[in-house]
């Protein structure tokens, strides 16, 4: 079976960190891109981070850019995503996503609240 399992949310003051993990089974993270989604309540679902495959190459979107940083852990299959200095505006559940085969995780929570 192919899926993709984010953990790592939960609850932050702002100005706090969170890392989230991106774990695959059945298939290899690194053979194509993956990026990192995200969907705030009666917002649509938006792009946060991406990661290619062979080169690694970054790309993120402006209102993470600076604070947010997405790596791959190739020997565990995983993807991370380090989130720093924190805003309440990021909140909403966090998405994995892989390109091929095209797999979304079941999401994960996270809330930046004082």
């Amino acid at each position: 079976q192919l899926q993709v399992v984010e953990s790592g949310g939960g609850l932050v003051q702002p100005g706090g960190s969170l890392r989230l993990s991106c774990s695959a089974s059945g298939f290899t993270l690194d053979d194509y891109a993956t990026g990192w989604f995200r969907q705030a309540p009666g917002k649509e679902r938006e792009g946060v981070s991406c990661v290619s495959s062979v080169d690694h190459l970054t790309a993120y979107a402006e209102s993470v850019w600076g604070r947010f940083t997405i790596s791959r852990v190739d020997a565990q299959n995983t993807i991370n995503l380090q989130m720093n200095s924190l805003k309440p505006e990021d909140t909403a559940v966090y998405y994995c996503h892989s390109v091929f085969p095209n797999v979304w995780g079941q999401g994960t929570q996270v809330t930046v609240s004082p």
